[in-house]
């Protein structure tokens, strides 16, 4: 497994996996990214040229990915549109890249017998009720809310069928909330997190009880690359840290750690279809692979966070009048 091409790579997740990678592995990584409004360039910064190199490219494009994945062992999948506000808006997007796109990566890992793991999310069971015990396993039904949700499933799906029609070698992985250093801030945390560094007032969906189950980046990368070197294939894995947080909570300390009164936010009208509670039970990848996270204190790694996007006002700037623009256009 020495030439890895990542898609995605120029996200916020995938980014954050070729640094990790990079960091911690002898691998040389390729990125596929098509760099739209959630891919970026700056991302890929400072690593070193003789080990990470960026071809902007749709993975929807066939003969691209052909090419691409006849010179590598693995590729990992992280290409997605991902923001449920916006496949309710408009959810054409998510079929091309998140449908489209796999079956075009599926196709040319088949044709080069290429190793493949699929990264997808918490989001494709659904929700569970405030007051349920249960967390989500690997045997949960899938149940999506929303057009993101119904086509990150369509995608496991297709992972799954290749595999047992095709004999394909693949691994998927579904992960909770991530968290962490370039997330794009549209998505909740840095949002805040950038209103308040912008002079803006916080925006919180409905009464916030919204729970979600919170992983920094770090620890997601470190649970892909452990999957990728002791998984066993044709297998699903769930990764989460055991962050589970609703919405309001997490407003409220983003507020306290910025130095600002905790009630310094605003509700707004709730999002449709909105999933009251996601819950991970990662046992499986933490008793069969020996994974566990290393950023077990959630108040910890949201400080960290918060000194990110405080120094790189510059890697966020620009975009934020636009962002918030966009969502009141659409009513927050």
């Amino acid at each position: 497994m020495q030439k890895i091409l990542v898609t995605g790579g120029a996200g916020f997740i995938g980014s954050n996996f070729v640094h990790y990678v990079v960091e911690n592995t002898d691998m040389n990584v390729t990125v596929i990214d098509k760099l739209t409004y959630a891919g970026n360039r700056q991302n890929l910064a400072g690593l070193p040229e003789d080990r990470a190199q960026l071809v902007v490219g749709d993975i929807a494009d066939a003969a691209l990915m052909d090419e691409l994945v006849s010179t590598h062992d693995t590729v990992v999948h992280y290409a997605a549109e991902s923001h449920n506000d916006n496949s309710l808006r408009d959810p054409r997007p998510f079929l091309d890249t998140n449908i489209i796109g796999t079956y075009v990566i599926l196709e040319a890992c088949r044709k080069h017998d290429v190793r493949l793991h699929h990264i997808s999310t918490d989001e494709v069971y659904g929700d569970l009720e405030l007051d349920d015990p249960n967390r989500f396993t690997e045997t949960t039904p899938y149940n999506p809310s929303s057009p993101y949700s119904a086509t990150k499933a369509g995608s496991d799906l297709l992972v799954r069928a290749w595999v047992r029609s095709f004999g394909m070698r693949a691994t998927i992985s579904n992960c909770s909330n991530n968290y962490g250093p370039r997330q794009h801030i549209e998505k909740f945390i840095p949002r805040q997190i950038t209103n308040i560094l912008d002079g803006r007032r916080p925006k919180l969906y409905g009464a916030g009880l919204n729970v979600r189950d919170w992983i920094h980046s770090d620890d997601h990368s470190s649970a892909v690359l452990t999957i990728l070197e002791k998984g066993e294939l044709g297998e699903t894995y769930l990764i989460g840290a055991d962050g589970e947080k609703n919405n309001l909570h997490v407003i409220r300390l983003i507020l306290r750690l910025m130095g600002e009164p905790e009630d310094a936010f605003d509700h707004v009208a709730d999002r449709v279809g909105h999933d009251m509670r996601y819950a991970i039970d990662s046992t499986r990848l933490r008793s069969e692979l020996g994974w566990a996270p290393q950023f077990g204190d959630f108040e910890s790694g949201l400080g960290d966070t918060i000194d990110w996007y405080r120094e790189h006002v510059g890697w966020w700037g620009r975009e934020k009048s636009a962002v918030e623009a966009a969502y009141s256009t659409h009513s927050q």
